[in-house]
C-alpha cells in the first residue's frame, strides 16, 4: 500500500486559485482506505473548494488512480472532466502521475506520498519497503533495513539505539531490534553472520 497524507488545504487552494474549472479525481484503493481520497474526502474537498471560490465542475473516485488506462475511461465515469482546465488528484504520486498522462491540462496533487507500507485494521504502518530494486528482505527475516532503518544499515545496529528504540526517532522501534527478534523467532540467527555490501544505488 502506498502511504499518503493530505496536503494542507491552504496549499491545495494556492495551487488552484487561478483555475477556471477544476475536476477532482480520487482513488478507491490506498487513498480511500487511508481516508485521503475516497468518496467522502472527494465530496468534502469539492465543498471546501467551492466555499473558497474555486469553480469545481465535478469529481469522481477512480477504481485505482495508478491503473487508469485512458482518458476515455475517465470520461466514461464523468464526461465533465474534458471541460476542466485543471485536475486535482487525491491519490499517491503514482496515481497523480498516471492521470497526468491522459489529460492535457495542469494536474495537481492533493496528497503527499510518504512511503510504501501497509494497513492492519485502522493502523497504518509506514516505511515497510524502500522500492530499491534490490530486495534482500529474506536475509533479514522479512524486515527491510533499507526502509526501516533511517541509516539504512545492512550489518547490524548503530551504537545509538536505546531500549530497542531508534536513535534518529525515539518513538520508533529500532529496525535491527526487530530483525534480531524475528530471526531468533524463526531460528535463523545464522543470517547475521554474513557481512553485506552496500546496495548499488545505480541499479534499478
Amino acid at each position: 500500500m502506498i502511504i499518503s497524507s493530505s496536503k494542507p488545504f491552504s496549499e491545495v487552494l494556492d495551487m488552484l486559485m487561478d483555475k477556471e474549472s477544476v475536476f477532482i479525481v480520487g482513488c478507491s484503493v490506498c487513498a480511500a482506505k487511508q481516508h485521503v481520497g475516497g468518496e467522502p474526502e472527494v465530496e468534502e474537498m469539492k465543498s471546501n473548494l467551492k466555499d473558497a471560490g474555486v469553480n469545481v465542475i465535478g469529481g469522481i473516485v477512480a477504481k485505482a488512480a495508478c491503473s487508469v488506462r485512458s482518458l476515455e475511461y475517465l470520461e466514461e465515469l464523468a464526461p465533465k472532466i474534458k471541460d476542466a482546465d485543471a485536475v486535482l488528484v487525491m491519490a499517491c504520486g503514482s496515481g497523480t502521475s498516471n492521470i497526468a498522462r491522459f489529460v492535457d491540462v495542469d494536474v495537481y496533487p492533493a496528497n503527499n506520498t510518504e512511503s510504501l507500507g501497509a494497513m492492519t485494521g485502522d493502523k497504518v504502518i509506514h516505511h515497510l519497503c524502500a522500492m530499491c530494486g534490490q530486495c534482500t528482505i529474506a536475509e533479514f527475516g522479512g524486515v527491510c533495513p533499507t526502509a526501516q532503518c533511517p541509516k539504512e544499515l545492512l550489518n547490524g545496529p548503530c551504537g545509538g539505539s536505546m531500549d530497542g528504540k531508534c536513535e534518529v526517532d525515539p518513538e520508533k522501534d529500532c529496525a535491527w531490534e526487530l530483525i534480531y527478534e524475528r530471526l531468533e523467532r524463526i531460528g535463523r540467527l545464522d543470517l547475521l553472520d554474513e557481512v553485506r555490501d552496500a546496495k548499488d544505488r545505480l541499479v534499478k
